[in-house]
């Protein structure tokens, strides 16, 4: 019993270790954010909480159009969300559950593909983009980001073990097409992982700057990072608008999460259950 009793209290104190270490970046931004340049370069370290957030904020409106990359941001992570759930559910729901020719080598190479840092494309991306005529437009940002490997793999993994191969055999036997198993029988059941995928695309295409800082040319239509990058003087920098910048940045997704937490813990131990 008493070596049980510390198993305990050793991992709840890993658990709250764990979860300052966690929230500390996010109450560290969000006092940064309420004090001035100076305040924040001054020694000792401020720990608590200023009188210059709205101060700051109001400077960070002044200085870029907030609201319309705001507006600009999330369209572009909604349409690049919802179209790599559909792409990378059919794509990972075939390689889990049909044969064809080629399957085993076309996911080696999906799998290579994940390999290869990010950067290496970012010149052939910009070429191809030239060529379509697509440089300074918003479907360079969605179309190239449609798909995925991560997620066809994600998607896939899933489906293996969470699908009965006997449920879609019934309802190919009941009629169904392809397009009505992949609706009523298969999404259903990978609403945990859909729920996972989506919320992973989002952020990403929310964080997203370095892509984004390349192919816009229009100042209407930067992205949120791009503004925010923006506020970085040439020679000196207002740490304190590009901190309250940043929170307003982050309000979102933890608005976000905060919103689809509970649904997205639920799905997950739901999927717990079913497998």
């Amino acid at each position: 019993m008493p070596t049980n009793k510390w198993k305990t209290t050793l991992l709840h104190l890993g658990l709250i270790a764990g979860f300052i270490l966690s929230i500390f970046p996010f109450y560290w931004l969000l006092v940064m954010s309420t004090h001035t340049t100076p305040e924040i370069y001054s020694y000792p370290p401020k720990i608590w909480f200023g009188s210059h957030l709205f101060d700051n904020i109001s400077r960070v409106m002044a200085n870029i159009d907030f609201f319309g990359a705001f507006l600009n941001t999330l369209f572009v992570a909604a349409a690049c969300t919802l179209l790599v759930l559909f792409f990378d559910s059919l794509a990972g729901i075939t390689f889990a559950k049909y044969r064809f020719p080629g399957k085993k080598w076309l996911f080696i190479l999906l799998l290579a593909t994940m390999m290869a840092p990010a950067q290496l494309s970012l010149v052939p991306s910009f070429v191809i983009m030239a060529k379509f005529g697509w440089v300074g437009t918003y479907k360079a940002l969605i179309i190239p980001g449609m798909v995925n490997a991560f997620g066809i793999f994600w998607i896939k993994q899933y489906a293996e073990d969470s699908i009965p191969s006997e449920l879609m055999d019934a309802g190919r036997i009941d009629g169904c097409g392809f397009f009505r198993i992949y609706w009523n029988i298969t999404l259903p059941i990978l609403r945990p992982a859909l729920s996972f995928l989506g919320a992973f695309t989002f952020i990403g295409v929310w964080n997203d700057y370095l892509w984004p800082l390349i192919i816009l040319t229009d100042e209407s239509k930067f992205t949120l990072q791009v503004a925010l990058s923006s506020l970085n003087g040439i020679y000196t920098t207002d740490y304190s608008m590009v901190i309250a910048g940043t929170l307003l940045a982050v309000v979102p997704l933890i608005v976000l999460f905060l919103f689809i937490s509970k649904q997205f813990i639920s799905d997950i131990a739901a999927g717990a259950v079913k497998s």
